[in-house]
């Protein structure tokens, strides 16, 4: 049955789709949408989010198309983001799934008040229900790997939150392959509420999480929640090489989006480059940039939900059109050419022709469903 239900879609890649033709989350029975609203512009404490009336709006429009799948956490614009969603959630929360996560930190001079421990953990979630104005989360994730809880503690804490039913389901964010899969078979083994989505970095411009976070994911079980599938913005053109004097960027998110854009590496000429490739097969097929970039990211079968950050009304409308872009082969060459990554090892050694010939010969082997 499972093999069945991954070659429908990937059959079905090219169909139009719509908000409510939900899919399954991971190996869990939950429905969502195929694109999920991120509410980390809800808010302006940073400096370039959408105020209450117009994130208000967005989200009105979100839901009253069918979308289902709402994605925050307990510091996006300091808080600021959970509140809204838990006042424009009101009357309406059984039909939605609301996604927060928990690590960053909360508190100034406070050692604990971040972090991926169990300390860490429940106060997030104490505080996330308050501002959600809930009594449960749908989807609780890990925010990203601090390197120093046992995953153990981690674990623990997660299945005691959901036997306690504070949280339905528990997912991870940004975190190593390795670390991901060693955490879900200890819970299969232990018994505990397992992992059932990894949300990471994927667009045509960080396309190294197929080396091994996507295929781990679809092994292990886990739906892949794309976040920032238009590279920072780089990949809806709205900037230019003028642009690349901001350098770097400052590790702040406050500020302005071109200075994220460039913080997380995607405003850079690779980046640019590959953004004229978006332009030009948006022209050819008479779709914007953006809805290219993001039907780009729905093709790939470990795909459930890329999630889109809108901050007007405009752009939103913009990005649920990728629901009904249609890519043929050549569309995807000419991007996946000027994105190509080089896979690494021991990727493109066993890819190799004599790798392959002398491990299997003439045997040919039907490939799964």
């Amino acid at each position: 049955m499972i093999a069945t239900a991954r070659c429908l879609k990937l059959s079905s890649m090219n169909a139009p789709l719509s908000l409510d033709s939900y899919r399954l989350l991971g190996r869990s029975g939950l429905r969502v949408s195929p694109i999920a609203l991120g509410a980390m512009t809800f808010g302006t404490d940073w400096g370039w989010g959408s105020d209450a009336e117009t994130a208000r709006r967005i989200f009105d429009t979100y839901v009253d198309r069918g979308g289902n799948f709402i994605d925050t956490a307990n510091q996006y614009t300091n808080g600021s983001s959970e509140k809204l969603v838990g006042e424009f959630a009101a009357g309406r929360r059984e039909r939605l799934v609301l996604a927060t996560k928990y690590t960053l930190t909360s508190r100034a001079g406070d050692p604990n008040s971040g972090g991926n421990h169990r300390k860490s953990m429940f106060n997030s979630v104490e505080q996330s229900l308050k501002r959600l104005g809930t009594d449960y989360i749908d989807l609780l994730y890990l925010h990203a790997w601090d390197g120093t809880t046992p995953v153990d503690e981690i674990l623990r804490g997660m299945d005691d939150l959901v036997r306690t039913g504070k949280v339905l389901y528990v997912a991870i964010s940004d975190t190593p392959a390795w670390q991901v899969s060693r955490m879900q078979a200890i819970a299969d083994l232990r018994g505990w509420s397992p992992l059932v989505a990894l949300q990471i970095e994927y667009s045509l411009i960080e396309r190294t999480v197929e080396r091994d976070l996507i295929p781990m994911a679809r092994e292990m079980g886990l739906g892949v929640i794309p976040w920032s599938p238009l590279g920072s913005g780089v990949l809806a053109g709205k900037y230019t090489k003028a642009d690349l004097a901001i350098g770097s960027g400052s590790a702040d998110a406050a500020g302005s989006r071109r200075n994220v854009a460039a913080a997380n590496g995607a405003l850079s000429e690779r980046g640019l480059a590959i953004a004229d490739a978006v332009k030009a097969v948006a022209a050819e097929i008479g779709k914007t940039p953006s809805q290219v970039a993001i039907a780009w990211t729905l093709r790939n079968p470990a795909v459930t939900a890329p999630i889109i950050g809108a901050r007007t009304e405009r752009q939103l409308d913009d990005n649920l059109g990728a629901l009904d872009v249609t890519l043929h082969d050549h569309h995807l060459a000419r991007l996946e050419a000027a994105s190509e990554i080089d896979l690494g090892f021991p990727h493109a050694f066993l890819a190799r022709p004599m790798t392959r010939n002398v491990m299997f010969g003439d045997v040919k082997i039907a490939a799964r469903g």
